[in-house]
């Protein structure tokens, strides 16, 4: 069963988030009907989201992610709220690129390492924040360790991962690593040893290791301050009819002939579930 964790290391100064998202990833996966490194890619994102998703603190609140690379799979979008129920797409859910050297899925292949990733979060304030910083790797755990670097000024290590084998997705997760103000270099040094050393998440999550001997291996620490027991995060749409007429009846005259061009009714349907809804003139 999925499961995120929070943890405190090294007495306090590190904190540690820690998630399995196996099946919400393949719940993704099912409902765009995804190719092996599309699956990879989405999880990858949709993981991160739902790892920032606990961050939130009311439930109106919502942090949207975006990549957008010069790679073949196009944008990947992720939304999630304070539940935390995430949902996302990739602009081109069949993409196909060959395998790394090493037989792993080429995620920073298919995104690209030429664009932009951007963070915006909308906390029931006037305007949302708006954060964006140019990719580096594609590789999407890469990029968010420099985003919050350069953008929140919050040093962290980051790791996400997506096992995909013939019958869907194998295993998914993720840690998100970030040093409290009073972190000591010794802390620091700690944590970056037991950042190399680990095993990749999906292979520890094979091994079936708990979340917490995950957060214990990769901060090198045995006695953690649990801050959260369980969260469940699930891939969940919040789409319904009415949001869509809503959306229709805000255009201006012409744009809502256009859009009808003529006919009585339209279809629409969701990017983020695929479900479809049938609009008719005159309930615009």
């Amino acid at each position: 069963m999925d499961s995120i964790k929070k943890y405190l290391a090294c007495e306090g100064r590190v904190n540690i988030i820690c998630a399995e998202t196996t099946e919400l990833v393949e719940e993704a996966r099912k409902t765009h009907d995804l190719s092996p490194v599309a699956t990879a890619t989405l999880g990858r994102l949709l993981t991160m989201g739902a790892i920032m998703g606990t961050r939130l603190s009311e439930e109106d609140e919502s942090i949207t992610l975006q990549i957008k690379g010069n790679g073949p799979i196009g944008m990947v979008t992720c939304v999630v709220d304070a539940k935390p129920s995430v949902k996302g797409y990739v602009e081109v859910p069949t993409v196909d690129v060959p395998l790394k050297e090493n037989g792993k899925l080429d995620v920073g292949g298919a995104v690209g390492q030429e664009g932009f990733l951007y963070v915006i979060k909308d906390l029931g304030l006037k305007d949302p924040y708006i954060g964006v910083i140019p990719l580096t790797t594609g590789e999407i755990a890469e990029d968010f360790t420099k985003y919050f670097a350069e953008s929140e000024q919050t040093p962290s290590a980051i790791a996400l991962g997506v096992l995909v084998d013939q019958n869907g997705v194998k295993k998914a997760g993720g840690y998100f690593i970030t040093l409290m103000p009073d972190a000591t270099e010794e802390d620091i040094d700690q944590i970056e040893k037991a950042f190399a050393s680990a095993e990749p998440i999906t292979k520890m999550l094979e091994k079936e290791m708990s979340l917490q001997q995950i957060a214990e291996t990769v901060t090198n620490d045995d006695n953690l301050m649990v801050l959260l027991k369980d969260i469940t995060p699930k891939y969940e749409c919040n789409c319904n009819k009415e949001k869509f007429l809503k959306g229709i009846r805000s255009l201006g005259e012409e744009d809502k002939e256009y859009l009808f061009n003529g006919e009585d009714k339209i279809e629409t349907v969701c990017r983020f579930c695929n479900k479809k809804y049938e609009l008719r003139k005159e309930e615009i």
